[in-house]
């Protein structure tokens, strides 16, 4: 019983170290005249069908971006890559420019009514607005 005890307790301990997934919102300036947004509508600036809005990416190396492309095009960060290289390739698009983290893409969108970004909600200010929230 003891083992078994123990054995649960570092499970549990095990799971509590575990990043939590983190809650993603798109957002846009507060200059933006837009308020909502669907997912696939969002994937197509963040996939270069669409050039309405600017996209901000996160590093690419980034779990909030694995996730965001994941969660929003059901798209791996390889996937990603891929389909970015032939689009810059073939001059049909610009890749979007990547930030360092959640504060320089906010930053960077809150400057240019025509970006649009991702970030964790937690760093939400009223710089920016959240046009949609990823499930």
């Amino acid at each position: 019983m003891h083992k078994l005890m123990t054995s649960l307790l570092l499970s549990a301990l095990a799971m509590a170290a575990l990043p939590a997934s983190a809650e993603i919102v798109v957002i846009v300036s507060q200059k933006n005249p837009a308020t909502r947004m669907f997912s696939e509508q969002a994937s197509q600036f963040f996939l270069g069908k669409s050039n309405l809005f600017t996209p901000a990416d996160q590093p690419e190396s980034s779990h909030i971006r694995a996730e965001f492309y994941q969660k929003i095009a059901d798209k791996d960060p390889a996937q990603v890559k891929a389909l970015w290289s032939k689009l810059v390739f073939t001059g049909k698009a610009t890749a979007p420019k990547e930030y360092a983290n959640s504060a320089e893409v906010k930053k960077a969108v809150a400057a240019d009514p025509k970006a649009i970004g991702y970030i964790d909600k937690a760093a939400v200010d009223d710089t920016v607005k959240v046009i949609l929230t990823l499930p």
